[in-house]
């Protein structure tokens, strides 16, 4: 393998790049015999001259490139045969009855997808599913997914209670000024509720730091008011209970989660806002039902970080663009309706951190020199085979359900 493709991404608001201009003069003093290829873009937060100056070529086809990393999804007609790929191919979880809560590029059938991928002889390994062996991601974008998910509720709450809205946060474009912008704010008497506990989550919290938002317990948040702000974060512990009220135990809930019930309610019906920043698999139960937000008299605003279409929250009834992250919901009547102080305002952008394209690029940037690429040039501790999902025009084992799901 000599050499390292960069691809120009398929999605028109994707703005991220996986390895950042600053980061090739690393892989080359690593790997002094890859060379490195930029397909160039006019969207990219990078410019291609930032690229060339760190040692990179800015070359349209990337045809003699052995392995090819993007950040979404891949163009089905832009795919090359026989090329490894490395991308988040939203693909994993699906199956007939999940495919409504895919994310991923609007627009792009995740069947074309696959069956392209298939047909062309391409070894497809997911980031998603580069994992170590207690489960845990080795890389991801979630942390800038909390810090912009939480930044972007805040907003709109501001906007909702007619206080003067920050900046966007696409439009700062800079953490330091985004934890800056929300230290200037005073936020009123409010109670928000936090799900989860994994690194979307510790984005959400990170950044709450630099508020007058106080954290309570969960106890402390259903028994007690309070005269200023404060927030409360549910561990998955918090919000799910056994069935048959057993013990809580975490790897038996990864294990049976069907066997599980939400208990969130309670805190969401005296919450201003909610932030769902949870994992969340398809068998889990939902965090509540379209009959339950009825009782939701006091919420005003959902930021769903998540963004699980039809999944966990039943109010995202579809994903939102940055150019548009919002929309409102009547919760009588689960209709989507036009903006007002009456009805439930929801976020549920599904590449919060292309807002921060240049932080959390670089962030990932450094996962995949660290995590990935070192494994796939060198030996694998089984963490690359485990997040390869196609090889050869065929699934690996592990991923055979897929077939059942593209010929569906």
């Amino acid at each position: 393998m000599n050499s390292i493709g960069i691809l120009r991404e398929s999605r028109t608001d994707e703005s991220r790049a996986p390895i950042a201009p600053k980061q090739i003069s690393q892989i080359k003093e690593r790997f002094p015999h890859i060379n490195i290829c930029i397909q160039p873009s006019n969207k990219r937060t990078f410019k291609d001259e930032e690229y060339k100056e760190n040692g990179a070529v800015i070359l349209e086809n990337l045809n003699n490139c052995d392995l090819l990393f993007g950040v979404k999804e891949v163009d089905p007609n832009l795919l090359i045969p026989k090329k490894t790929y490395v991308f988040f191919s939203h693909t994993y979880k699906l199956n007939k009855e999940t495919l409504s809560n895919a994310q991923g590029t609007p627009g792009m059938d995740k069947k074309d997808l696959l069956k392209s991928i298939l047909a062309k002889n391409i070894k497809l390994i997911d980031y998603e599913n580069i994992r170590a062996g207690n489960g845990s991601r080795y890389l991801g974008f979630g942390r800038f997914a909390g810090i912009v998910g939480c930044y972007n509720t805040l907003n709109l709450f501001l906007s909702q209670n007619n206080f003067q809205p920050l900046a966007r946060a696409f439009k700062v474009n800079d953490y330091e000024r985004i934890i800056n912008n929300l230290s200037q704010i005073h936020f009123p008497n409010l109670k928000l509720l936090i799900t989860g506990d994994g690194r979307v989550n510790k984005g959400v919290q990170e950044i709450l730091k630099y508020t007058n938002i106080n954290k309570v317990s969960p106890k402390e948040y259903l028994e007690k008011d309070y005269e200023d702000a404060v927030y409360c974060n549910l561990d998955t512990k918090d919000y799910v209970t056994h069935q048959s009220n057993k013990a809580f135990e975490l790897k038996h809930f990864i294990e049976f989660p069907k066997e599980y019930e939400s208990t969130a309610v309670k805190y969401i019906k005296i919450s201003d806002l909610f932030i769902s920043a949870h994992y969340w698999d398809p068998n889990s139960p939902k965090i509540f039902t379209k009959n339950q937000m009825k009782e939701f008299t006091r919420l005003k605003v959902i930021g769903d970080v998540t963004c699980d279409v039809d999944g966990s929250i039943p109010s995202t009834i579809k994903s939102t663009t940055i150019d548009d992250p919002n929309f409102y919901l009547n919760k009588d009547t689960f209709l989507e309706t036009d903006h007002s102080s009456n009805h439930l305002a929801i976020m549920a952008v599904d590449n919060l951190p292309s807002e921060l394209p240049r932080d959390s690029s670089t962030e990932f940037g450094h996962g995949i020199i660290n995590e990935v690429i070192p494994y796939i040039l060198g030996k694998d501790d089984g963490r690359i085979l485990n997040a390869t999902i196609t090889e050869n025009g065929r699934f690996l084992e592990k991923y055979t359900y897929l077939e059942g799901y593209i010929n569906s």
